[in-house]
């Protein structure tokens, strides 16, 4: 185990948030982050744009009113949700969003989720709300939801990919909740990492990632969820899950009924998707990477012959538990990008948050996914890597 990870084992109070309750979601963070004194400022790297360190549980209003001075005036604000970080601008100026995109190396075929707080502001950007919406946002929010609603004039075409949609959801976390209410606008915010790449779950992993690219960075110590938000799409009449995550198929159904639940897509990058996180290059570390469905018998079996062939592999284990997988999946996968010719990991069984945690193990392997030990899967390997 990585000293990344070992802090990161075994329940604790974030693995399932209730995002209804703003009171516990405080609670939740100062149980898992601590104070701001208990996180050393030398953990994010230097020299990049400023960074001030945010006690998640109860964070100071000062801080909070500059960085919605930044947002307000066309800036960049990197802050934490209860999923992952995001790299944040006032979602109805087009010239701060087409920066979110330009430091992201972002395509503008991939839509941005809008970020607001409360439900009135949700139905501002909206053309129609109807009761599965109310449903939903009463039962989940804040929390690692988003819906896709018909999109009210008010929202630019640049950040739903020219889509008659809009993709929005409120936070289930103090600072981002505080940034919002202090900034006054809706906020659109994708993960803060460079286009394709692992998702940031800690403020240093956004510095590694975007090197100054934002004005301000929020350091509110690591992530609860771990995994982006679920996305579903409610244009229709039957309500559609795009994209798996922090709220489970089960959950949804419990609420509005029987849902459909969109069969993986990998849409082409020249292609508008239809929800972010679509395409096939996604949550990718920069060593080859792939995904073994089968025992950790058959992933050890594999890896040996590997090495006789003078391979160095990193096998990357989960947490049995699917919300502990959830958490720790990013920052593993950071962990052992760069120590090894070849990545493999174990996906998880299907159901539950596990969705999430497949969805992005096969977007991270770019869909390379193997079942066994034998000489072709052996040989397809070699290839991956130029041997």
């Amino acid at each position: 185990m990585s000293a990344t990870d070992s802090n990161t084992e075994g329940p604790h109070p974030g693995s399932e948030l209730n995002a209804a309750n703003p009171a516990q979601i405080a609670a939740d963070f100062e149980t898992v982050s601590g104070t701001p004194e208990s996180r050393n400022p030398q953990d994010t790297p230097a020299g990049h744009s400023r960074m001030v360190i945010v006690d998640p549980a109860n964070p100071s209003t000062e801080v909070l009113r500059e960085a919605a001075e930044v947002i307000r005036r066309g800036g960049l604000v990197a802050f934490p949700t209860e999923t992952v970080y995001g790299l944040g601008a006032h979602a109805l100026d087009v010239d701060a969003t087409s920066r979110v995109f330009s430091v992201k190396g972002r395509p503008s075929t991939d839509p941005l989720i809008v970020h607001v707080v409360s439900v009135e502001q949700a139905r501002k950007l909206t053309r129609t709300w109807d009761d599965r919406a109310e449903q939903l946002a009463q039962r989940f929010w804040p929390g690692p939801l988003t819906m896709v609603l018909p999109k009210g004039n008010v929202v630019p075409d640049d950040i739903t990919a020219g889509r008659d949609t809009v993709a929005i959801r409120i936070p289930a976390h103090p600072i981002a909740l505080g940034l919002l209410r202090e900034s006054g606008v809706a906020i659109a915010a994708p993960s803060a990492n460079r286009f394709g790449r692992i998702s940031p779950t800690s403020a240093g992993d956004v510095a590694e990632e975007l090197a100054g690219g934002y004005d301000l960075l929020l350091d509110g110590g690591p992530t609860l969820v771990g995994v982006e938000s679920t996305v579903i799409d409610l244009t229709g009449d039957t309500a559609v899950v795009l994209r798996p995550g922090g709220v489970t198929v089960e959950d949804l159904e419990s609420v509005i009924g029987k849902i459909v639940v969109l069969k993986r897509q990998s849409h082409a990058e020249d292609r508008d998707a239809l929800a972010p996180g679509q395409f096939l290059r996604h949550y990718s570390p920069s060593t080859p990477l792939v995904a073994m469905d089968a025992p950790a018998s058959v992933m050890d079996a594999l890896a040996q012959r590997l090495r006789a062939d003078g391979v160095t592999v990193g096998l990357i284990e989960l947490p049995q538990r699917p919300a502990d997988a959830a958490r720790v999946l990013y920052s593993r996968l950071r962990a052992h990008d760069g120590t090894a010719d070849l990545l493999i990991i174990r996906t998880m069984a299907d159901g539950g948050i596990g969705d999430a945690v497949n969805d992005r193990i096969f977007r991270a392997a770019q869909g390379n996914v193997i079942s066994s030990a034998s000489d072709e899967v052996t040989g397809r390997l070699l290839n991956l890597i130029g041997r």
